[in-house]
């Protein structure tokens, strides 16, 4: 499972996620991508199950990049335990994700394999996401 190795505070505000993503929203490594089309929180076991998915789907041809870490913390406090004293103990890790974001490549694949490990991947996920090309503009490219 990713988190980071140490964090400066280890329970964080919620945020608020509105915008589309100015940082990596372009495909750089791979020659094809999966680009998140809505807002949301994707956690590190997701993330671990889309990466399993796609390598499966591939049978370990080519390769994965993951493009989004779980940075944030998730707090929750202990069940039947009474409102007040303090916020919670960090429970996981999610990664925030707005729409525009490269969050999987592929290189070394055909683009069959690609669009369907990518497929694969999707279902992990709670955002709706789609199927991207490299130099394609990433509006088309069709639904994952």
């Amino acid at each position: 499972m990713l988190m980071p190795k140490r964090v400066k505070r280890r329970r964080v505000h919620r945020g608020r996620m509105k915008g589309v993503a100015t940082k990596g929203n372009t495909i750089t490594y791979g020659a094809y991508g999966l680009v998140s089309q809505e807002c949301g929180w994707i956690t590190s076991n997701q993330i671990e199950a889309a990466r399993i998915a796609m390598t499966r789907s591939i049978k370990r041809g080519g390769k994965v990049f993951i493009k989004i870490f779980p940075h944030k913390s998730v707090t929750k406090k202990p069940a039947e335990v009474r409102m007040g004293s303090g916020k919670g103990a960090p429970e996981y890790w999610v990664a925030v994700v707005k729409p525009g974001r490269v969050m999987f490549e592929i290189e070394g694949v055909s683009e069959a394999q690609a669009r369907e490990a990518m497929r694969l991947a999707a279902h992990k996920l709670p955002v709706k996401s789609k199927f991207a090309i490299k130099g394609h503009e990433l509006a088309e490219g069709g639904e994952a």
